[in-house]
């Protein structure tokens, strides 16, 4: 008997290792990265639950990652080292358009059964800041500048009542975080900041601060919720089955956002209002970076 088939048999045990190798190192680990509205432990922490029910649905590792600034994230999509974030909506549509990324789902919380939220430019209640005019000449904080409730909404909120950021107040900072703005108008390192509302009120209902210390002096329009978003070249098996997880993830707490109802299926398109304010605002977005 020739001993052809026998080689043969053994030349397809050796190539199936080689065969198989693609399937199993497709995708071993899901990076994630979290936009800083918090301090970085206190995000991830925050997230937690979250990450523990994708990791549960999709069956493979789930890794978070929290960067310095908006930006970071932004670049970690674009060299492909985060396969999946959380962005805000003005990172969201700079991240599209320099690194591709794309929205897919937004968070629907039991408090808002929605999918929007609102800036506060907020200061302290004695500080006798009633009225945006009362803002000439003070100090003033500001969270990222591709921040949407942090910076560019407030900031066109501004010139729409017809002053210029730029003369209105005497010294203007980037905080880095909501939290740390919050804490600069409590701590009186500035008199006024502008913040996202559901950040403030997570400070407040987790003690860090306290709602009566604080006056609200303006509140933006509604601004669509910060996206969750995945790299352009993600494979699209992966997409769907992060769609179906994302949708079944409920009963836990969303960062600031409070306790989900789900993820809701969204598009880039859905993000034109941040771009329509871009206009608004004269602003190139990748000066942002």
């Amino acid at each position: 008997m020739t001993p052809f088939p026998k080689l043969l048999r053994c030349a397809r045990l050796a190539l199936l290792p080689l065969l198989l190798a693609p399937a199993v190192q497709a995708q071993q680990v899901l990076t994630v990265g979290l936009i800083p509205s918090e301090d970085s432990q206190a995000m991830i922490k925050s997230s937690q639950q979250v990450l523990d029910q994708l990791q549960a649905r999709l069956g493979m590792p789930v890794k978070p990652f929290v960067a310095t600034d908006y930006n970071g994230v932004i670049e970690a999509l674009r060299a492909g080292k985060l396969d999946v974030a959380y962005l805000g909506p003005f990172s969201y549509v700079l991240a599209n358009q320099i690194a591709g990324a794309e929205a897919f789902a937004v968070a629907v919380t039991k408090k808002t059964a929605g999918s929007a939220y609102h800036s506060l430019i907020i200061a302290r209640q004695d500080s006798g800041i009633r009225t945006l005019d009362d803002l000439k000449g003070h100090t003033f904080a500001f969270v990222d500048p591709s921040s949407a409730s942090g910076h560019l909404f407030p900031k066109a909120g501004l010139e729409h009542a017809g002053h210029d950021p730029k003369t209105l107040f005497s010294r203007v900072i980037f905080s880095g975080s909501h939290d740390a703005s919050i804490l600069a108008v409590e701590n009186r390192k500035v008199d006024a900041a502008a913040v996202a509302d559901r950040i403030l009120a997570g400070a407040v209902n987790n003690g860090q601060v306290q709602q009566q210390d604080f006056h609200v002096v303006w509140t933006s329009p509604d601004i669509p919720e910060s996206p969750m978003v995945w790299r352009n070249n993600l494979d699209p098996e992966l997409q769907a089955r992060l769609r179906t997880a994302f949708a079944g993830i409920k009963d836990v707490p969303w960062g600031d956002q409070g306790m989900l109802n789900g993820f809701q299926p969204t598009t880039d398109a859905a993000y034109n209002v941040v771009r329509d304010t871009a206009k608004v605002l004269d602003l190139d977005l990748r000066s942002l970076k």
